[in-house]
C-alpha cells in the first residue's frame, strides 16, 4: 500500500500514526484503556473473542454485546447480501475503529478482505487481540491510525464500516470525507451503533450525565479529545448536503424493553434515550 507513509510495525500491526498525532491522542488512549479495563473488556481466553458479538463470556458487558449482535444479524440479513451481490469475489472492506477485530473476523468468514484500523493496539481490547482469530482465518491487515487521516490510497476499498466508532470523530464531515476518499465509485459507507438523538438537547444532556458518571467512577471527564459523541437528524441532513450522500436508515429490532425506553423516559420526564440506527450510503461519484 504505497501511499506516502513511512510505516513501522510490531506484532503484525502497522503503525501509521505520526509522532505528533501520537502525542495528540496519548491521553485519550490512556483514559480509554483505563476505563475499558475497569469495565472488564477482553480476556486471556480465545473463546471470549470467538464468541463475539453473539455472547459475552465475561458476563460484564452483556447489554452492549446484545446490541452489537442484533445490529450484526440485521446487517447480515438485510444489508450485506445486497452489497455482496455486486462483488462475487468478495469485498475489500475498511473496518474503522475495529477494536479487537471481531467484525473483521466475521467479515473474513463471509469471504471478504478486511483491513482493521484503530488507535488501540493492546492485546485485550485493541488490535493486538485479533491474534486470537488467526488460528481460524488468515491474518487480516491491521493499522494503528486515526480515522481522519487514513493511510491508504484513494479508491482502495469497496466498503467502509464505522462499527460503534463514528461518534469518536471530532469532525464528522472530515472523517466521512476521508472515508469517501478511500472508497471506489459505487462503494458503500456503513455507520453502525453510534448514538442517535432526534433533538440535540438530548445529546447534550447525555454528555453531561456521562461526564458526571466518569468523574464519579474514574476521576476524569472522558473529554481529552472533543469527540462529537452522538448523531442527530440535523447532523445527517447536513452531512448529506455537504458530502452528496443519500442515507438509508435501518432500524434493527433490539427487543421490547429497548423499544419501550422512549415511553418510559417520557412518563418519567427524562431526556430522550439514545437510539442505534444502521446507516448506509453509496459513493455515487
Amino acid at each position: 500500500m504505497a501511499c506516502g507513509y513511512v510505516f513501522s510495525g510490531f506484532d503484525g500491526i502497522c503503525d501509521a500514526l505520526p509522532p505528533d498525532r501520537e502525542a495528540t491522542f496519548r491521553q485519550f488512549v490512556r483514559d480509554y484503556e483505563s476505563v475499558r479495563a475497569r469495565e472488564g473488556r477482553g480476556s486471556s481466553s480465545a473463546d471470549y473473542y470467538l464468541a463475539l458479538p453473539f455472547k459475552d463470556l465475561s458476563g460484564r458487558n452483556e447489554w452492549q454485546w446484545h446490541i452489537r449482535a442484533r445490529t450484526f444479524r440485521f446487517m447480515e440479513k438485510h444489508l450485506l447480501p445486497h452489497i455482496e451481490s455486486s462483488y462475487p469475489q468478495g469485498c475489500d472492506i475498511l473496518d474503522v475503529g475495529a477494536g479487537n477485530g471481531w467484525l473483521s473476523y466475521r467479515l473474513m468468514q463471509r469471504g471478504h478482505r478486511p483491513v482493521a484500523v484503530d488507535l488501540l493496539i493492546n492485546d485485550t481490547d485493541g488490535l493486538g487481540a485479533a491474534q486470537h482469530y488467526f488460528k481460524f482465518v488468515p491474518a487480516f491487515l491491521r493499522f494503528k491510525a486515526e480515522m481522519d487521516c487514513l493511510p491508504f490510497m484513494p479508491a482502495q476499498f469497496d466498503v467502509v464500516i464505522f462499527n460503534a466508532s463514528l461518534h469518536y470523530s471530532i469532525d464528522y464531515r472530515r472523517t466521512l470525507g476521508e472515508a469517501l476518499r478511500c472508497l471506489r465509485r459505487g462503494g458503500h459507507l456503513i455507520v453502525a451503533d453510534s448514538p442517535f438523538y432526534w433533538r440535540d438537547e438530548s445529546g447534550q444532556k447525555m454528555l453531561q450525565e456521562k461526564r458526571a458518571v466518569f468523574n464519579r467512577q474514574f476521576g476524569f471527564n472522558s473529554d481529552s479529545i472533543q469527540s462529537r459523541e452522538y448523531l442527530t437528524a440535523e447532523t445527517l441532513d447536513d452531512l448529506s448536503a455537504q458530502l452528496a450522500l443519500k442515507w438509508n436508515v435501518y432500524k434493527p429490532w433490539y427487543g421490547i424493553s429497548w423499544a419501550l425506553r422512549p415511553v418510559k423516559a417520557s412518563l418519567m420526564r427524562r431526556r430522550e434515550p439514545s437510539k442505534f440506527y444502521l446507516l448506509h450510503a453509496k459513493k455515487e461519484n
